[in-house]
């Protein structure tokens, strides 16, 4: 019987020392649950920050744009076609073309880099929220097929 005995004590020590990993390991989840949860919580402050001030700016803007309307007249196409007409006119050497079309192709490039900025821009947050979203998930899963 003392055999049977150092065997269910041999057997709780065991189960004890598993119940002691197993609290360790939720607590390491646990931890880290916490932690990736401040970080999207910091990011998404951060992101609700920056959509507020781009909110802003772009009433800002707006405003901007309806001042300048109300000091411009209304034009129509056809005033838009003659004032595209008027200034490729006004360029009467092959040298004031060549300058008009390389200044026209660097804005549009410079429009072009800075569109694909902000889509790189865009496509990272969206990777890293996905992640953070993703890993959150898988935590809270293990803690809950740990229960």
């Amino acid at each position: 019987m003392s055999e049977e005995v150092v065997q269910w004590l041999a057997e709780i020590r065991t189960l004890k020392q598993q119940l002691a990993q197993l609290e360790g390991d939720r607590n390491a989840a646990q931890e880290s649950a916490a932690h990736w949860r401040k970080l999207y919580n910091i990011e998404a402050r951060q992101r609700r920050e920056e959509a507020q001030l781009a909110r802003q700016e772009s009433q800002l803007l707006q405003a901007k744009l309806e001042q300048v309307e109300e000091e411009i007249p209304a034009l129509s196409m056809e005033d838009i076609e003659a004032a595209i007409k008027a200034e490729i006119a006004a360029l009467e050497t092959p040298e004031a073309i060549k300058g008009k079309l390389i200044t026209v192709i660097r804005e549009r490039d410079r429009a072009l880099e800075a569109l694909k900025n902000e889509q790189d821009n865009h496509i990272e947050t969206r990777r890293s929220l996905t992640a953070v979203i993703g890993d959150t998930i898988d935590q809270l899963t293990r803690m809950r097929n740990e229960k």
